[in-house]
């Protein structure tokens, strides 16, 4: 690029040499000859063909003649050189060639278009000479020419406020039209940028040609009406964007439901349109430009350039004087204030090299003395009171000013607010830049949009064309409940139905407009290469799909592909286990609240504590005495008695038992290598693996069915240990299986079910909102009920199921067994041995009905056990053939002066009650099956005594 530009300049330079000294002899309008002082020259390069290029020119002259007029008699004069470019490049570079070799101007203001500045900078650079330029585009730039000064705002400075406007309305896309050339395409960039901070993005770039007749575009107006984009950004010069919006307007898109923003390349020069094109075309546009403050030095100097213009083109029509004569203004004015610095009484000319050392005609030119100290004067210099305001320039770079944000009402323009760097959008600002103290909102005034409208743009449309939003649906088996889809076998219509469905068409119902929409039924496949919903996120990415409905989990990984709205179901995932068998159905239940070696413990010293009962009772109690089988009887029996009806609390374990899983932790399923089941499709199986599992042990399943099926059989016999899948699932399972499984371990989180839509879909704020609405109605539960019924059915506590808290006969099935067992022998063998004692009555020749009359006769009548006892004195000990109250004889015999006092005497029957015979002696607690307790005193033993002997 550089080769190429220096040998186009040799040619200049060969051809300038020619018609050098024709120019330099020729006066020019506005250079001073005069020599009783120091001068310095100074280039002016314009377009003054163009109504820019004349505006700048007056107020170049005017900044010298105040000057001039206001600098002392010995101080240096500037003198202007004025060459007109023509609008071409090859003269703008011609010009330059011609000023800095043959004029030796030490500095040049200009040119005003950014292509011919760029070959001037070039020349600016070699010859050492500070090129002042008011060109705007960013692609031209003071760090890689550092003898470039940019005397204007780049057309980038703007991009921020632009981006500030869209954000205000809250409008997600827009479409960028811009001119193709450098002019143009240098803002495009920085406008994007600006605009992805706030998280809009461009969906089209409209690029329009300066030589494009009318019906190019219209016929580009056109395409952008069948988007859905309704927020167009301008950055057109006058000439070409007049001819733009005539055509817009033609295309009727200059009516309600669309807003435009033009550059303040358009807006700094809005005077330059005909009034005509502004009414009829351009009502309700927004546009930016630099502020400008209204101070009674701008007043009198717009005057004084009115009456200029006037002398120096008489025969022209006036035209209004703007930002970018206000900038040559102060460029100049800081240029000469720089001169004045550096300068002395004389201005040293070029140096020239050594002869010898000629290579090109570039090389003829030399270098300045004087620009060098120029530069440095001017890269970092301020006016204060400059006409156009703050005018600083920094580092070679004109410092930004705040922007006024300004609508089109009329015939012309009318400011609605301003924007600064530092405090963004406000409505009002003070002289010096910052927000007024009375202007507490961040709002901007009211706004006339195009087609009349009061009412902000929502910045999007469905197309023209009548296109219908196409909305993905994933066609999948199973859990039909979320979703299920069936086309017509013969008119190939898609029939969507489900909990998701429906929730997708109430919310559409709840926007604030129409949204026509059709469903598009898509395959979701289970394989390693195509596991969950992110091959249709890719789709939709792609543009295939407007939207995607359905049981589709907000995930990070598809949010960098699509957009997500607001979710409309609870959110996480977790495991689901087969229970434990039900305890309450085991026979030996009534065991379980004592371990094995504390039965024993208890049983053996209940035997021992019978054995001492007999050891002290067995003298006074006749119930304690007899035959040893029965004594030894009575101290099991006294055992047995007590052991079986002692309290035992089996609360906890019967009345309020947990229902106990299989397991308790995702963890236990990689460490017993057990099998884990999901949904097919489902994002789980990644986030499994994530987990460490073993791919290997994978199954999926797409019913609910199948889901019971596989944790039935476990995962020795072709099942699986444990299904991990997301809450509505699992919900759902549960409650059709709530008494077979149980949801355990921690739950994961995720940001449950949500619509997609492509990336910066103008719909998803909308539909997010109109989410929310709905799930704030009463339809979530209606919905919820017709799809899922009641959770009712199945009772939790703490996120666990418990069951039933009334006890059943399973629950102590084994204690009446054992009960009934023991009783049933008893009086087995009781019947047997009373059949044997009465077998007489059975032998005779009576009738089956006398002989069971004469049975039931024997049995109620009482046994007269005194004679057996005295028929078998030999039973029992030898030792003790007396009766215990011979004992009580002989007491009575020894004792018989003792005092009258009660003593308790324990007296124990066949039934086991007893009850405490001295103070601190006890047996079991009250309300067992104990013994009963008798009280006698010592007269009342004597006297049975004495009866006896009687």
């Amino acid at each position: 690029m550089r080769s190429s530009k220096c040998h186009f300049l040799i040619v200049l330079i060969q051809f300038v040499s020619i018609i050098s000294l024709y120019h330099y002899m020729m006066p020019i309008k506005g250079e001073d000859n005069k020599t009783s002082v120091a001068k310095v020259d100074v280039g002016i390069i314009l377009d003054l063909e163009t109504d820019m290029g004349k505006v700048m020119h007056i107020s170049i002259l005017l900044a010298l003649d105040d000057y001039h007029a206001t600098a002392s008699r010995s101080a240096i004069r500037i003198v202007p050189h004025l060459r007109d470019s023509k609008k071409d490049d090859v003269e703008a570079a011609s010009a330059a060639i011609y000023l800095l070799k043959d004029v030796q101007v030490q500095a040049i203001f200009g040119p005003q278009m950014s292509t011919q500045t760029d070959f001037v900078i070039d020349l600016g650079n070699r010859v050492k000479v500070p090129i002042i330029s008011p060109a705007t585009s960013p692609l031209l730039t003071v760090k890689e020419n550092p003898f470039f000064i940019r005397g204007a705002l780049p057309s980038s400075s703007q991009t921020k406020a632009i981006a500030a406007i869209v954000k205000n309305f809250d409008w997600k896309e827009v479409v960028i039209i811009y001119e193709d050339s450098p002019f143009g395409t240098g803002i495009v960039p920085h406008l994007t940028d600006a605009l992805l901070e706030i998280s809009t993005s461009v969906s089209y770039r409209s690029v329009i040609s300066p030589s494009a007749n009318d019906d190019q575009i219209l016929s580009e107006l056109y395409k952008l009406q069948t988007m859905q984009t309704r927020v167009f950004i301008v950055h057109l010069r006058p000439k070409l964007a007049k001819r733009l919006f005539l055509e817009a307007n033609k295309a009727g898109m200059m009516s309600d439901g669309y807003a435009w923003i033009i550059t303040d390349v358009l807006t700094s020069l809005l005077d330059s349109v005909d009034t005509s094109v502004i009414e009829s075309s351009m009502q309700g546009v927004l546009g930016v430009k630099p502020y400008v403050p209204r101070t009674n030095e701008l007043i009198n100097y717009t005057k004084r350039w009115r009456r200029r213009f006037r002398q120096e083109y008489p025969d022209m029509d006036i035209v209004e004087l703007n930002v970018f004569g206000l900038w040559a203004y102060d460029g100049i004015t800081t240029l000469a204030k720089a001169v004045e610095k550096v300068g002395g009484t004389t201005i040293p000319k070029f140096k020239k090299a050594d002869n010898r050392e000629y290579l090109t005609e570039l090389d003829a030119l030399g270098t300045s003395e004087l620009g060098s100290l120029l530069l440095n004067s001017m890269q970092n210099t301020a006016l204060k009171t400059g006409l156009s305001g703050d005018f600083r320039i920094v580092d070679g770079e004109l410092q930004p000013s705040p922007y006024e944000i300004m609508n089109i009402i009329g015939k012309a323009e009318r400011n609605t607010g301003f924007w600064t760097e530092k405090d963004g959008i406000s409505c009002k600002l003070k002289t010096n830049g910052k927000t007024a103290a009375k202007c507490n909102n961040k709002e901007l005034g009211n706004i006339f949009w195009p087609g009349e409208s009061t009412i902000a743009p929502k910045g999007w449309e469905i197309p023209t064309s009548g296109k219908k939003l196409r909305v993905g649906v994933p066609d999948k088996e199973g859990l039909e409940q979320f979703l299920k889809v069936e086309i017509d076998s013969k008119t190939q219509e898609v029939t969507v139905t489900g909990f998701c469905a429906d929730v997708f068409k109430e919310v559409i119902e709840s926007l604030p407009y129409a949204l026509p929409y059709e469903f598009i039924p898509f395959q979701i496949l289970d394989s390693p290469t195509s596991p969950d919903f992110d091959v249709l996120a890719y789709k939709l990415f792609s543009e295939k799909f407007d939207a995607m409905i359905g049981d589709i989990t907000i995930s990070a990984n598809r949010s960098k592909y699509v957009d997500f709205t607001l979710p409309f179901t609870e959110s996480g995932f977790s495991a689901v286990v087969p229970v434990k068998d039900d305890d309450r159905k085991n026979a030996w239940i009534f065991v379980k609240p004592l371990k094995s070696e504390l039965w024993v413990t208890t049983g053996a010293f209940f035997v021992f504590i019978g054995f001492v009962v007999w050891v002290l009772e067995h003298r006074v109690n006749k119930e304690f005495r007899g035959p040893k089988r029965e004594q030894v009887g009575m101290i099991f029996w006294f055992s047995f008695s007590t052991l079986v009806f002692a309290h035992t609390s089996l609360t906890s374990m019967l009345t309020a038992q947990k229902i106990q899983p299989t397991i308790t932790d995702l963890n236990d399923l990689i460490k017993r290598g057990e099998y884990v089941g999901y949904q097919k499709g489902s994002f789980v199986r990644g986030v499994l693996k994530s987990m460490k599992f073993d791919s290997t042990k994978f199954r999926s399943y797409s019913t609910l069915e199948e889901y019971n099926d596989a944790l039935s059989k476990g995962s020795k016999n072709g099942g699986v240990g444990a299904i991990v899948d997301e809450l509505p699932y699992l919900r759902l399972f549960l409650n059709k299986y709530c008494r077979k499984y149980i949801m355990v371990g921690p739950t994961y989180k995720t940001a449950g079910f949500g619509f997609a839509f492509p990336k910066g879909s103008p719909l998803v704020p909308d539909v997010s909102r109109a989410v929310l609405k709905v799930m704030e109605g009463e339809f979530m539960n209606n919905i919820i009920q017709k799809w899922f019924g009641n959770e009712t059915d199945c009772p939790r506590i703490d996120g666990m199921s418990i069951t039933s808290d009334s006890l059943t006969l399973d629950s102590f099935k084994g204690l009446f067994v054992t009960a009934g067992v023991s009783a049933g022998s008893a009086l087995l063998l009781f019947f047997l041995n009373f059949l044997y004692q009465n077998r007489e009555i059975l032998a005779t020749d009576d009738s089956v009905w006398k002989k069971l009359s004469a049975i039931a006769k024997a049995f109620d009548e009482e046994k007269d056990n005194s004679n057996s006892m005295s028929e078998n004195p030999s039973e029992g000990n030898g030792s003790q053939t007396t009766t215990p109250l011979a004992e009580s004889e002989a007491s009575a015999e020894v004792l018989p002066d003792l005092p009258l006092q009660s003593l308790d005497i324990r007296i124990f029957d066949r039934l086991g009650a007893s009850s405490p015979v001295a103070e601190g002696f006890s047996t079991t607690e009250h309300g067992t099956p104990v013994h009963e307790i008798v009280t006698a005193t010592i007269e009342e033993r004597l006297h049975r005594a004495i009866q006896e002997m009687s």
